[in-house]
């Protein structure tokens, strides 16, 4: 994973390496995003949002006192990575992200929605 220069400090959700692997395809994500074209403008929103989604989701539930809790919100980052994966289909078929940086994200997202999968049972 790139070092993206977080603060010393950890909080638990940042030793999990299913959020550090969503902290990593959030990156891949945001070079999409950052590459605007014309007319794309909804496609790039909603990928910033379920990238982030899948992150925000992983760290909630690794906050909450309950198996049943934390299960709810790693079934939420679940449904946002599987999200992520289509719109990566979506970006590559529109021309808007290329085959290598595809397949990074769809290896990554292939990872977290594994993990997630365990933590949801």
């Amino acid at each position: 994973m790139q070092d993206h220069q977080f603060p010393a400090q950890r909080l638990d959700y940042e030793n999990l390496d299913v959020y550090r692997c969503a902290i990593e395809f959030l990156a891949i994500a945001f070079q999409v995003i950052e590459s605007p074209q014309r007319g794309d403008g909804e496609l790039r929103d909603q990928l910033r949002r379920a990238a982030i989604s899948v992150v925000l989701n992983i760290a909630e539930g690794a906050g909450k006192p309950s198996a049943p809790d934390r299960a709810r919100f790693h079934a939420i980052a679940r449904g946002s990575a599987m999200e992520c994966g289509a719109l990566v289909d979506v970006c590559l078929v529109a021309g808007r992200i290329d085959r290598a940086t595809a397949e990074r994200g769809k290896a990554l997202l292939v990872r977290i929605v594994s993990m997630l999968t365990r933590m949801c049972r």
